[in-house]
């Protein structure tokens, strides 16, 4: 497949600003709990959920940029019923709601509790909140997974990895960038994200490096004798049919050798993975906080180059009929 940049920035801002809210919501359970230590900053969760918030607007901008029209936009929300995309439609803005209604109840100071847990522990406006949003958080990375997840015919992204890369990719990023605002405004709780991120980047690789296993041993189910429609034994096919290109020869082949694919999957590994990795587990040996800020640019510059190597690997079965570009 041809990638599309405003996919791509859509993708991966959303990813990191679901798994920043996401963090939040986990300080705050914690600290209600005695687990974490109350943030410094009385402010810490109302700028964080706005950081949050900026991150899915800017996502949602981005994807207008690959529409024809974009003033028919709401025309893709019709069809929830079968979409996956139409699901994405909905639940971003609602997710971006609960963020929204997050953040002003921590600025109104909203936690008046409105009920007492089983353990004693009060029940307030902001959890509901926080706990509707991280409830969204979770369906919409799953919602935007599937429509790619859901394509019986490009077999590299039909598979359950593809929902557990999402997820993983988005919460890796986020809680690096949990652990960057915080080495500002919470210092006590970088440890703690410093370690959701690293584990959520191991399981990310080891959940990554698995799709690349198995995208690497797929074989065509068709061949060039059935896209033809011709049963002689050998076909060569030396162009493609026509002087100029065509809709099908520019949004369903990316142009780029495999010696490119080969060097963006070797860049994003190293990038979104290994890099980041070193960097947070030096964080916790004691590097100073540039060094977590640093995994965070890193790892989403490396996750750029991941989404934009998940959609090019993706090889539409009309290829085999388009495979000579000349």
């Amino acid at each position: 497949m041809n990638p599309q940049f405003s996919v791509i920035f859509l993708t991966t801002l959303i990813g990191a600003g679901q798994g920043l809210f996401v963090a939040l919501f986990a300080t705050e359970l914690g600290e209600l709990f005695a687990l974490l230590p109350p943030p410094r900053r009385p402010w810490f969760y109302f700028t964080g959920s706005l950081l949050a918030l900026l991150l899915t607007g800017a996502g949602l901008f981005a994807s207008f940029f690959h529409l024809g029209r974009p003033e028919r936009a709401w025309r893709s929300a019709t069809r929830w019923r079968t979409s996956w995309l139409s699901r994405e439609v909905i639940v971003l803005p609602a997710f971006m709601g609960a963020v929204a209604l997050y953040a002003a109840a921590h600025f109104f100071h909203a936690g008046e509790s409105l009920a007492l847990l089983p353990s004693g522990a009060p029940l307030n406006a902001t959890l509901l909140l926080g706990l509707a949003g991280t409830l969204l958080a979770l369906t919409l990375y799953v919602c935007t997974a599937m429509i790619y997840a859901c394509l019986p015919f490009l077999r590299e992204w039909h598979t359950p990895l593809t929902v557990a890369n999402y997820m993983l990719l988005g919460g890796a990023s986020g809680f690096a960038l949990a652990a960057t605002y915080a080495t500002s405004a919470a210092p006590a709780l970088v440890r703690f994200f410093v370690l959701c991120a690293l584990a959520a980047t191991l399981l990310g690789f080891a959940s990554r490096a698995a799709t690349l296993v198995r995208n690497a041993r797929l074989r065509p189910k068709s061949t060039l004798q059935t896209a033809i429609g011709i049963k002689h034994p050998r076909i060569v096919q030396i162009t493609q049919g026509f002087m100029g290109g065509s809709f099908n020869t520019r949004e369903f082949f990316h142009g780029r050798p495999a010696s490119f694919l080969r060097l963006v999957k070797w860049l994003f590994l190293l990038g979104a993975f290994a890099l980041p990795a070193l960097l947070l587990a030096a964080a916790l040996a004691g590097a100073p906080p540039a060094t977590i800020v640093a995994a965070f640019a890193v790892q989403y510059i490396g996750l750029l180059a991941e989404r934009w190597f998940f959609f090019a690997q993706a090889n539409h079965p009309q290829n085999l009929y388009y495979q000579a570009v000349a």
